[in-house]
Order: C-alpha cells, then sequence, then structure tokens
C-alpha cells in the first residue's frame, strides 16, 4: 500500500522518485566531448560537464543543474539572495525554470531563488564531489499556465502556457526550499 501522502494525489510514475533517491548513479562528470551522449547536461564555470544517464522516463521530462560549491557567489547577486545555501536554491531556482520554460529572470521576479508550493514535479539537491546538483523531474502530459509573462518572438507580450511544477519525493507536503529534495510547484493564476 502507499504511503497515506501518495493516496490524495493523482497516479504518477514510480520510477521517478526511485531516479532521485538514487540520482549519483545517473550522474557523470567530464569533459562535455565526453558527456555528448547524456539524456541532459549542466555546463560548469571551469570547464566540465554534469550529465544525467538515468533511464528513460515516459510522461516525464528531466532538468539538472549544477555548480561547484566553492565557486563565488557574484556580489549583486549576494545582495538580492542572500549568500546562505546560495548555490543549493540557485540550482533548484534552474530546474525549476528549465522545467517550466521560464527565463530564469522571469523567475526571479516572481519567486527569487525560491521553490513555489503547489505543483507535480519533484526534484532532488545534492553534493557530488565538489559540486552542489539539483536534479528535477516535471510531467510532459500536463501543462499548467505559471503566471509568468514572457516576450514572444515579435516582442509583444505572452503567456508561456507550458509550466511543469514540482512535488516532494519524501512525501512530506509542501517545502518551500529545502536542503536536499521537494516541492517547485506553482499554481494556475486567479
Amino acid at each position: 500500500m502507499p504511503p497515506p501522502s501518495d493516496l490524495d494525489r493523482l497516479v504518477r510514475p514510480r520510477p521517478v522518485p526511485g531516479l532521485l533517491v538514487a540520482a549519483e548513479r545517473h550522474l557523470r562528470i567530464g569533459a562535455p566531448a565526453d558527456l555528448t551522449d547524456a539524456v541532459t547536461r549542466s555546463h560548469l564555470d571551469d570547464g566540465r560537464c554534469v550529465g544525467w544517464y538515468g533511464p528513460p522516463t515516459t510522461g516525464w521530462r528531466v532538468a539538472i543543474d549544477a555548480e561547484r560549491v566553492a565557486a563565488a557567489v557574484p556580489p549583486a547577486l549576494a545582495r538580492r539572495f542572500g549568500v546562505e545555501d546560495f548555490w543549493g536554491r540557485w540550482t533548484r531556482a534552474e530546474c525549476c525554470c528549465k522545467l517550466a520554460d521560464v527565463p530564469v529572470a522571469a523567475w526571479w521576479r516572481r519567486h527569487g531563488l525560491g521553490t513555489p508550493a503547489d505543483g507535480s514535479a519533484i526534484w532532488r539537491t545534492l553534493r557530488l564531489a565538489d559540486l552542489v546538483v539539483t536534479v528535477g523531474f516535471g510531467p510532459t502530459s500536463r501543462t499548467v499556465d505559471h503566471g509568468v509573462v514572457v516576450p514572444d518572438n515579435a516582442g509583444t507580450a505572452g503567456v508561456n502556457p507550458h509550466h511543469n511544477s514540482m512535488i516532494d519525493v519524501g512525501g512530506r507536503g509542501p517545502v518551500r526550499s529545502g536542503p536536499s529534495s521537494g516541492e517547485c510547484r506553482e499554481g494556475r493564476r486567479s
């Protein structure tokens, strides 16, 4: 029987939470030329790359973002968002942006480096060698209005209708920006 926290949720493919629990086994660090066959990649400021090598997940998109733990936080971003757990918050926000197909600047205006609290995709943030890495999955079959206005190709404002949001891997309920796994949810605009 599923845990009680899963009983009130829509049915979701079971492999995704398991992939997040075992994320370390599906991530590789190396030169970009050596990771061209990765499902998705994140490029680091020192020239390395992190690649996701998990199995296919029907009905889910995957996104990763990685940063060096020891990298200096840019002063302007430190003033705006603070430095406590900056790279963890940054990689979570970047994954949310990638899954929602939202530019990071639009995300910042609405959420800062936080993660919204009502949606359907899942993520995990972990340490891997000298890196902080967030892996996120968002459903591909469901779109939700994320309420962020982005310019279209003609330069006029339009609302991007494709948003995948996130739920807690551990079934603990909404987590704003927890340290290792949680929610990146965003509700429908009223």
